[in-house]
């Protein structure tokens, strides 16, 4: 029997917990019927995924002083000095990120579920379907690696991961899955995904066969599976293999003279934000550390093309720190999707990893060939080892992605790994006197890397066990 889908298509209240995982105030109903309304629904322009949770932990953000010396402890302060020693579930009554990524889960599996009883060609329910489920993948992949540990195969089956949510279910009352389970059921969606899509899909918004690629690139990478993750980054490629050049666009006047708005860079394989479109024009509120700002030689277009380092309004002068300044309407920055550049850096650690290290820096090369203005500084040599190259490939990731959830990750993965390991070091402040330099440190196994599920969520689902050993406030 037929049955219609009521949709509530404003979706302006965040997920309440993990047990009651749909809590919406509507602004109006939208009776579906259709195949095509289910599809349009995949195409959701403003997403946004909330990293103030731990933005700070990171090596490449840096706060004003301003914003610390003598100031109230925040969660950016407790984070920026890696400040360990208060429970966090304590500070975090809610999670922006966590809930409303279960959100868009929810209006993934309303399509998936729904959009078989609609009317239309059964190839556009396939395809609605198809995309619906790469983007649950996604966001399944993006929570688990965060709020759990990174994935270890000699642990994954015990480690706790998160709830996940396969079906339109406002009665659902879901557990926990381990870490193993959650990456068996994303790697699940994506391949069930890539035979139904498109490779120049409806819009920027809508997932293409290279971004499906991409991410089964980065969830085999993620796992050590590095043959698996190079044949799925070379299949990407197939469909999308554009480097926007950057060089040539500083030599043509760069933003000043052509505007790239988001839809426009051929590079961008998935628009994703960590707030909203417009979230680049106050990208100086977050300064970027001064470690970061010395990756970047004097010929890189990419910084001389987007980044600040005189305006006093903005930074500590004297502290070497920067800050993004391109506006979303001049150059548009996907901060938390996928673009090109990235399938081409996990490309050439795959190769680096089985001893290719030659083919690993003729594809690191490329990539820079497309952003360093200077010939003979963008060719790099290739190193006598495996792990040399690996840390010239860590340092573009580092140049190339930044923003969003990149670099977290990448701690996360690379410090299970003693050659890449990374106790993070910062000595602050730089500039004031008015406070005595500390040094504060975070080392490689810190509990500070997994976020804990916030108060909101343990209360509605007292089944639900955070995966860190911090103290519950009750």
């Amino acid at each position: 029997m037929k049955r219609n889908i009521v949709y509530l298509f404003l979706l302006m209240t965040l997920f309440s917990s993990c047990k009651k995982y749909l809590d919406l105030v509507p602004k109006g109903k939208i009776v579906l019927e259709e195949a095509e309304d289910f599809h349009k629904l995949v195409s959701f322009p403003n997403r946004g995924y909330a990293t103030n949770q731990f933005m700070y932990l990171v090596d490449d953000y840096w706060m004003r002083e301003a914003y610390v010396i003598g100031q109230t402890k925040t969660t950016d302060i407790f984070n920026f000095t890696y400040d360990s020693s208060v429970s966090r579930v304590v500070r975090f009554t809610t999670s922006s990120l966590y809930n409303r990524v279960y959100v868009y889960i929810n209006q993934w599996n309303m399509i998936i579920d729904g959009v078989d009883n609609s009317k239309g060609p059964d190839s556009l329910k396939t395809l609605a379907k198809a995309e619906a489920r790469i983007f649950r993948a996604f966001d399944h992949f993006l929570l688990v690696n965060t709020f759990a540990k990174h994935y270890n195969a000699a642990t994954a089956e015990t480690d706790g991961g998160i709830c996940i949510m396969d079906k339109y279910d406002l009665e659902a009352k879901p557990v926990k899955a381990s870490v193993a389970e959650v990456y068996r059921f994303v790697e699940k969606d994506i391949d069930e995904s890539i035979p139904h899509l498109q490779v120049t899909p409806a819009d920027p918004y809508h997932p293409s066969l290279a971004f499906a690629y991409a991410l089964k690139a980065k969830v085999h990478l993620f796992k050590k599976e590095f043959d698996k993750a190079e044949a799925a980054a070379l299949k990407s490629l197939e469909y999308n293999n554009v480097i926007f050049d950057l060089v040539d666009y500083a030599a043509k006047g760069g933003t000043a003279a052509i505007k790239m708005p988001a839809g426009t860079n051929p590079e961008i394989l998935s628009i994703m934000f960590m707030t909203g479109y417009t979230e680049m024009n106050i990208a100086y509120s977050q300064n970027f550390s001064p470690e970061l700002r010395n990756l970047f030689g004097a010929t890189d277009a990419r910084f001389r093309l987007f980044y600040n380092t005189t305006n006093a309004s903005f930074l500590d002068i004297g502290a070497g720190t920067t800050y993004w300044s391109a506006r979303h309407t001049d150059y548009f920055y996907p901060s938390v999707g996928m673009r090109t550049p990235e399938v081409y850096l996990m490309l050439a650690e795959c190769y680096a990893r089985r001893g290719a290290l030659d083919k690993a820096m003729e594809t690191l090369n490329l990539l820079r060939s497309k952003r360093i203005t200077s010939p003979a500084d963008a060719v790099l040599p290739t190193p006598a080892t495996e792990v040399e190259t690996v840390k010239l490939i860590i340092n573009e990731r580092r140049r190339e992605m930044v923003h969003g959830f990149n670099r977290f990750w990448d701690l996360r993965r690379f410090n299970t790994e003693p050659a890449y390991a990374k106790t993070l070091e910062r000595r602050f402040p730089i500039v004031s006197t008015a406070v005595p330099q500390q040094t504060y440190t975070l080392p490689p196994g810190s509990q500070l890397y997994i976020l804990p599920f916030a108060q909101d969520v343990l209360k509605q689902n007292p089944g639900l066990t955070i995966n860190t050993n911090e103290a519950l406030p009750w």
